[in-house]
């Protein structure tokens, strides 16, 4: 990795101080819709943002992007509170929880990207899956907590950045995911322009679990479950919140591609599909959708 990208700095962010909020204890049980990923491996996503030459030298990345991600990122993660806390497991509770401190903060990783393939990895060429890995930052997990986001900005000179991010399967869906990215975009905009940054109310996130039922208590038939495969049931003391890391290392010949359908090609994959289903099935009711 040293070989393909240079860590320039590696700090965290807190939740901006500006509201009470962040100065309290904070925590958030895990509901059934959790417990089910609870040791399933991170999830790595990787944002790619072109830029000018004039916007993507080294002293303007430092100098002017970084310190807005930050502000903006600071002021994120105040109406995300759970996402700048840890995973852990309360004492004589057999119940996760989702806690965050006044003193927590997201790892946020600086690096400086020493190949020139910014071009091939944001488009649509065929190109090694590996490629992609020195982008996103690792998520730390031990026994006693684990992480809920990392982040990773790395700059590539004269052609742009981008923000790699790691994320807790068993705390981040994909909904809460782009919800905190969309949120991160909007007031990045509004950090420079405006006295009071705010989030308008769709993206504004709700903690409120009362309306989760969970009469059969799925939430403790998956975490035990995950107790048992570790062999940790038996004994609570061995309880660990280590998250699975990937069975098998992505082979070099792993590649990887991204493939454009217009709204041509899905109008006549559909119609093809359903020219097909009238010759073998007339009667049956078939809805296609372009949802992946």
């Amino acid at each position: 990795m040293s070989s393909i990208v240079k860590i320039l700095e590696t700090n965290g962010v807190a939740p901006s101080t500006e509201s009470p909020q962040s100065s309290h204890e904070f925590s958030l049980p895990l509901t059934f819709f959790d417990t089910y990923w609870f040791k399933f491996p991170p999830v790595q996503t990787l944002y790619f943002y072109q830029l000018n030459e004039s916007t993507s030298t080294l002293c303007y990345f430092t100098s002017k992007i970084i310190p807005k991600l930050k502000q903006s990122l600071s002021l994120t993660l105040l109406h995300y509170l759970p996402l700048a806390g840890n995973l852990k497991w309360p004492s004589g509770s057999s119940k996760l929880v989702i806690l965050y401190a006044p003193n927590d903060v997201v790892s946020f990783t600086v690096a400086l990207s020493h190949v020139d393939n910014f071009h091939i990895l944001s488009g649509n060429d065929i190109h090694k899956a590996n490629e992609l890995h020195p982008f996103v930052p690792r998520l730390i997990s031990s026994d006693d907590k684990a992480e809920i986001l990392s982040l990773q900005i790395t700059l590539f000179p004269r052609q742009g950045f981008t923000i790699g991010i790691t994320t807790n399967h068993a705390v981040i869906d994909g909904r809460t995911a782009v919800m905190f990215m969309r949120s991160w975009a909007h007031l990045c905009k509004q950090v420079d322009d405006v006295e009071n940054p705010s989030l308008p109310p769709e993206l504004t996130p709700s903690f409120d679990r009362s309306c989760i039922e969970d009469q059969a208590r799925l939430d403790m038939l998956f975490l035990n479950h995950w107790q048992t495969f570790n062999g940790e049931y038996q004994d609570p003391t061995k309880r660990s919140l280590r998250i699975f890391k990937e069975t098998e290392s992505v082979s070099d010949d792993a590649v990887r591609g991204t493939f454009v359908f217009t709204k041509e090609d899905i109008k006549k994959l559909r119609e093809k599909a359903l020219s097909e289903l009238d010759a073998t099935n007339g009667s049956k009711q078939l809805h296609l959708s372009s949802f992946v």
